[in-house]
């Protein structure tokens, strides 16, 4: 069956999935011998990226500083790098040197600019100079971009309309020749907002710069498409068609019927040739040619909306076609809004080379013996790119197929797919099955930033090898899978998976913090099927967005000779969250593991039943040291005082804590998410769940005075628990008995009960053991001599306000409970401050400030003032320079004499970590 059946069932499906740069410069060059050991594609253009750029005149630079703590998109998100460029105001630019060695006559934006006020987009012109001289005016537009998930349309990809919020799909592309002379190397050329550029905002991204060679001679033994009466338009796109062109589809379906029967090339000149309509080509044992995808433009205009499923633009039989561009009005990946396909093929020994392929549902859709995708470039694609698979055009076989040397931008689904399908059911419930695929060849292909699908997604089948390709910036989902999709896939039963690149890749699709590398079934949110004897080696995971490599149910796995280097959680894990592995087997030796973060670990084994065996690992004794406990944020918690749940110590299973499974949803807290949930409990943040007798959590602390202490524990339990936990020593001594919990009536209803313990001074390690399960605990409060003040966080949940804010980082996260949350002032803007309004005048003594625990270290100078109007305010503590590190859990604590106020403000006069005033928690604590 066809790509309709197939891609309903997809979209059924909610995908643990999604479908690089090395640096702020991804230098490419013309084609060069396919043998080479480095990664990913050699294209002949030069990515310039925004924020390696030069600014001027205001405009800033947004970028991810941290793992995604929402399941929806943003615009740092779904750029490569992560980061882009803001123009906001008339004069701000971003300027770029030309350092290819070669002249530049043609170059493709990648931007962002506004949706229109009811949806639907906009036109809009973004100004090009060369040499400091006004040289262009670029078109840019918003018509194939901006659709909304908010209002229950989570991973719908074509609600158009703003009021429903959410937004995703920011950025488009737009190409263009450079006007008059190309820019000489050692040139500047600069994107640049002047008055005359009516957008209200341009976030340029990056821009592939390039010198085209000139057009391609018609070929002997041809025929071309304007002898059967095909038109060009001579009209620029600008997210629509040319209404005013003609329709050249029966011209060219004829020509197509006379190349096949004189066997003959088809010619397709320079010129946009239009298909308007819902009929598409078909061809059948020829050649189909351009004259290069800067000059040969077929364009699909489908008459919006659309009730009519559509075929590919070009559905082809054993053909080679080269050397186009293809493109369409499509506004969405919905039927309704034009969203057909660019190329369905299948048949033997079929190429597809050289083709430019813009806005489509897909790219190539393509099953069949012996055919391969080359040398092509795909770029805002509505979902998959290239997908080889054992089902289009109504073929049964997906047998040695190729895709090499192609780069891949801002899909919608994955970037890349071997797609092997066992089993199709048609509206009346009659299957239709498939022979699984075999051999499916993936090399030296690039692939950046997907918004809605991982980089390269491997589902089922046998003998195939994915090596050498460099991954990025996935938006999220999974950089690189090897797996199963789904219920009607086929297992996965051999695959090579060696020497690619994936950066900056995993993401929180379903708040699931999925990792960059995955093995096993479940990375289409179907936990089910055989994944066996995957070969993993040599690949270098670089700046995960949570996990470098994940494992889920799979068997026979070698994981030899893997980098991975400064994940922003863990290194490697078997049975991460959402990711389960109740049996399975690998082998993991020479993987290198560094740059780990504070409370994360290199290596994790989340599951009793997945047997992994370890061999010079650098976390092993013989290429390193086992993960040792310590105090989560690098301090031990203080007696008196509180406990928090959610911060038992670091170390991983078996040295800091033991659970039977990993059921937890708070992914953006904690690297392992171990039984932890938001809590809706007095000050929020999250509280330990899934309690069951045998499990266990250390916790160290640092007691001040010996002696007696009382203990008030807050909990949440639906039934009264007999015998629920109690605390023990390091030596296993029981310290407060059995503690017995009353009925509270729901998981998230909560109570204080209380024990008394003998602690002696100093710093231990205290154990809270699970003796039976069925409750919630959110924090311990220890207090001496059986009672006294308890410490309290007075601005937990407390209205804020704020001298200004960036984007999506408003005041009120800094008393939300979320350390991973955080506000930002305007950028390049000191002084900056945020406050808290406690609601009435407290007596406090001590201000805690956080910055999410992943950050990096920084130094902001702060001046703490409070006031009892909110209008007149003391100084509390002069300005001085305070150091967030994350060896300290990015935390400061200021103290001073109790003062009794209303509002609390800290100013923010310099930060050397970012030009903005940054606070993730603003704390205030009575003592």
């Amino acid at each position: 069956m066809g790509r309709s059946s197939i891609r309903a069932a997809r979209r059924l499906l909610p995908p643990v999935a999604a479908a690089v740069l090395l640096g702020a410069m991804l230098s490419v060059a013309p084609p060069a011998p396919a043998a080479t050991s480095t990664a990913g594609a050699t294209t002949p253009f030069t990515s310039f990226e925004a924020e390696a750029g030069t600014l001027s005149g205001g405009a800033s630079t947004v970028a991810l500083t941290t793992a995604p703590t929402t399941q929806y998109s943003s615009a740092a998100l779904e750029a490569s790098g992560h980061a882009y460029v803001h123009l906001a105001g008339n004069g701000q630019r971003v300027q770029w040197t030309n350092t290819t060695g070669q002249p530049v006559s043609a170059i493709t934006v990648r931007v962002s600019i506004p949706d229109s006020a009811g949806g639907g987009g906009m036109t809009s012109t973004l100004n090009l100079y060369v040499d400091g001289t006004l040289r262009q005016a670029l078109n840019v537009n918003s018509k194939q971009t901006w659709v909304y998930e908010g209002n229950n349309h989570y991973n719908d990809s074509s609600d158009q309309n703003p009021a429903d919020g959410n937004p995703r799909v920011y950025f488009d592309e737009t190409r263009t020749f450079v006007t008059g002379t190309p820019i000489a190397p050692g040139g500047t050329f600069a994107l640049q907002k002047d008055a005359a550029n009516g957008a209200a905002f341009y976030d340029v991204d990056v821009v592939d710069s390039e010198n085209p060679p000139g057009q391609i001679a018609q070929p002997a033994n041809s025929i071309s498409i304007t002898s059967c009466g095909a038109v060009a338009s001579t009209a620029p796109t600008n997210g629509a068609g040319d209404p005013a062109a003609p329709d050249s589809t029966a011209a060219i379906q004829s020509c197509i019927d006379q190349a096949q029967a004189q066997n003959k090339i088809l010619w397709i000149p320079a010129g946009t040739f239009y298909l308007k309509g819902t009929n598409g080509l078909h061809a059948q044992g020829i050649t189909i040619a351009g004259a290069g995808p800067w000059y040969s433009t077929i364009y699909r205009a489908v008459p919006l909306p659309n009730n009519t499923p559509l075929g590919a633009i070009f559905q082809v039989t054993s053909c080679t076609i080269r050397d186009l561009h293809v493109d369409s009005n499509a506004t969405s990946r919905a039927t309704a809004d034009g969203a057909g396909g660019a190329m369905d093929t299948t048949g033997t020994n079929w190429v597809a080379d050289n083709i430019w392929t813009q806005h489509t549902l897909s790219g190539f859709w393509a099953s069949g013996t012996g055919g391969t995708v080359r040398n092509s470039r795909l770029t805002t694609i509505w979902a998959d790119g290239i997908n080889v698979n054992n089902v289009s055009l109504n073929n049964s076989v997906g047998n040695n197929l190729t895709a090499t040397n192609n780069f891949v931008r801002g899909t919608g689904d994955d970037g890349m797919a071997i797609n092997s399908v066992n089993y199709n059911t048609d509206g009346n419930g009659n299957r239709t099955y498939y022979t699984a695929m075999s051999h499916a060849t993936f090399t030296h292909n690039t692939i950046i930033a997907p918004w809605g699908g991982k980089g390269i997604g491997i589902y089922g089948g046998s003998g195939h090898d994915v090596e050498l390709n460099a991954i990025s910036d996935t938006a999220r989902y999974i950089g690189l899978g090897a797996g199963r999709f789904g219920v009607n896939g086929n297992d996965l039963l051999t695959a090579t998976v060696s020497g690619n690149v994936v950066t900056r890749s995993g993401g929180n699709g379903y708040n699931q913090g999925q990792p960059a590398l995955h093995v096993g079934n479940g990375g289409d949110g179907q936990n089910t099927g055989v994944v066996d004897h995957v070969t993993v080696t040599d690949n270098t995971i670089v700046n995960s967005l949570y996990d470098g490599i994940g494992f889920s149910q799979s068997t026979n796995t070698l994981l030899q000779n893997n980098t991975v280097t400064s994940p922003w959680r863990n290194g490697v894990v078997i049975a991460p969250p959402f990711y389960p592995a109740p049996s399975g087997s690998a082998t993991i030796t020479g993987t290198t593991v560094t740059g780990l973060r504070a409370g994360s670990s290199a290596y994790l084994n989340n599951s009793a039943g997945f047997a992994a065996t370890l061999s010079g690992n650098s976390w092993q004794g013989g290429g390193g040291t086992p993960p040792a406990e310590a105090p989560y944020g690098g301090t031990p918690a203080a007696v008196p005082g509180t406990v928090q749940a959610e911060n038992y110590d670091t170390g991983g299973p078996g040295v800091a804590y033991n659970v039977t499974s990993i059921n937890g949803t708070a992914n953006g807290y904690r690297a392992d998410g171990v039984d932890l949930e938001s809590t809706s409990d007095t000050g929020g943040g999250y509280n330990l769940g899934w309690t069951s007798g045998g499990q266990w959590l250390r916790y160290t602390v640092n007691v001040a005075t010996a002696g007696q202490y009382t203990l008030s524990a807050r909990v949440a339990a639906p039934s009264a628990v007999t015998g629920a936990f109690h605390l023990a020593s390091s030596s296993g001594a029981n310290l407060t008995g059995a503690v017995n919990l009353p009925a509270t009536g729901d998981w998230q209803a909560w109570a204080t009960v209380t024990a008394t313990l003998t602690l002696p001074a100093g710093q231990q390690v205290l154990t809270l053991a699970q003796d039976s399960g069925g409750w919630n605990l959110n924090s311990l409060q220890l207090a001496t001599g059986g009672g006294g003040t308890t410490p309290a966080n007075l601005a937990a949940g407390r209205p804020t306000t704020e001298s200004s804010h960036t984007d999506v980082y408003p005041s009120s996260n800094v008393t939300d409970g979320n350390q991973g949350s955080y506000w930002e002032s305007a950028n390049n803007a000191f002084p900056q401050w945020v406050q808290v309004d406690l609601g009435t005048a407290r007596s406090a003594s001590r201000v805690v400030l956080q910055l999410p625990a992943a950050w990096g270290a920084r130094t902001e100078t702060l001046t703490l003032t409070a006031s009892a109007d909110g209008s007149s305010f003391t100084t509390v503590q002069a300005s001085a320079a305070y150091a967030f590190s994350p060896t300290s859990g990015n935390a400061v604590t200021i103290t001073f004499p109790a003062a009794t106020q209303r509002y609390w403000r800290v100013t923010v006069s310099a930060n050397t970590g970012w030009p903005a005033g940054q606070i993730s928690e603003l704390q205030v604590w009575n003592q």
